[in-house]
């Protein structure tokens, strides 16, 4: 990110691309580190490259699997089944029965010898997408669940929730928890082994998000330690789940100009709301840009907006913000861009997906952390380990 103005991008390009920076999966190592009771289980669905998925896999983290594709594709790189768990609440028989010959538990009645885990609503009223209306138990109706699942001789092994994507409040997750801790009670009244814990994703991504994790993981520290000791041998995992440049297409001047007749221009990239900033229509997210020209000190800021290359009048990227004057070819950088946007884009309009470059920093790795990784994806597609670059996906728009 800091060295995006050091990248030397090729003034011919006009291709989209995306920038996989491996780096940022340094953050598995500071989960491990604040959290180190709780077991990473990232989702498929948030970046299901091959590279992303086969990084992860690396360095010991565990898949939430939605499909049999998604199983396939962590097996494919080695996974073994204790570490995915098929996390969708809506299965396909079919589907179901593909899980249950590869050794995975988390499945339903088409494979007899089931291992449960029962999904608890949350108040996901502080979260950005709420999942609570589709998916989950009340506590109260988790009684009738586990007295049915016990009449039905089902096996239920553990509990798992969702606070919700984005949730900026952190009492949610100790609800969540002391929830889970009220469903445990109630299966051992009624004869159960429980022993997993899933503590579900909503998680913050971007570091500028509201609530920041040094503030989470205290919290959820806090709540494990209360409601579920060290000493209960109790297995936990949770399911946490992004950087883009655009180039300048076209730039035209807008007739609405304010009071003060500010001059205001439009800009047009070539990546889009239904392509990598998908984001903004079904994570409500807010993009910033970022400049690849450090602006001079003394450079006037113009009021802009951004918009994608689609015949479509929802094809906007930013409503109104404040750079300097930008001209055709001139590059921008939006961080975060890879989580739920790679897999969930489309070739709507004939515009295809961006190219994904993987790239990976060793500085970023601690000397202890390097000596034990296996080669990395990078080094077996035969790409070079060149200088530290911008540590995000790019878009070339």
């Amino acid at each position: 990110m800091n060295n995006f103005n050091k990248v030397d991008f090729d003034c011919h390009i006009s291709m989209k691309f995306l920038l996989l920076m491996i780096s940022a999966f340094y953050k598995h190592l500071r989960w491990l580190k604040t959290l180190s009771r709780v077991t990473p289980f990232c989702a498929v669905k948030c970046n299901d490259s091959r590279a992303s998925v086969n990084t992860l896999a690396a360095i010991g983290t565990g898949f939430d699997c939605a499909s049999k594709t998604e199983i396939q594709l962590a097996q494919s790189l080695g996974v073994p089944p204790e570490r995915i768990i098929y996390a969708n609440s809506w299965k396909q028989m079919c589907q179901i029965k593909y899980a249950a010959s590869n050794g995975l538990m988390k499945v339903t009645r088409a494979h007899l010898k089931a291992k449960l885990v029962l999904r608890l609503a949350t108040d996901d009223s502080k979260a950005a997408c709420h999942l609570s209306v589709k998916s989950g138990a009340t506590v109260k109706t988790s009684r009738l669940l586990l007295e049915q699942e016990k009449e039905l001789k089902i096996d239920v092994i553990g509990v798992t929730s969702h606070t919700g994507s984005g949730c900026t409040d952190p009492e949610t997750f100790m609800q969540a928890v002391l929830d889970a801790r009220c469903v445990f009670d109630m299966g051992a009244e009624l004869g159960f082994s429980m022993h997993l814990l899933d503590n579900g994703g909503g998680f913050p991504g971007p570091e500028d998000t509201k609530l920041k994790s040094e503030e989470l993981t205290s919290v959820i520290k806090l709540a494990l330690d209360k409601y579920f000791p060290s000493d209960s041998g109790m297995r936990i995992i949770a399911e946490p789940a992004f950087m883009l440049a655009i180039n300048i297409i076209e730039q035209t001047n807008s007739d609405d100009e304010d009071e003060s007749n500010e001059q205001t221009f439009m800009y047009y990239v070539n990546d889009r709301i239904y392509g990598s900033f998908n984001c903004i229509l079904y994570d409500h997210a807010h993009v910033k840009p970022l400049l690849q020209k450090r602006p001079n000190p003394d450079e006037k800021y113009y009021s802009f907006s951004i918009w994608g290359p689609m015949c479509d009048g929802l094809d906007q990227i930013i409503e109104y913000c404040n750079l300097p004057e930008m001209h055709v070819g001139d590059w921008m950088l939006f961080e975060n861009m890879g989580a739920y946007t790679v897999a969930a884009a489309s070739t709507f309009n004939g515009f295809q997906r961006p190219m994904i470059y993987h790239e990976i920093q060793n500085h970023d790795f601690p000397l202890e952390v390097k000596d034990t990784l296996p080669m990395s994806c990078a080094q077996e597609s035969g790409m070079d380990f060149p200088p530290a670059a911008c540590a995000s996906a790019s878009i070339n728009v």
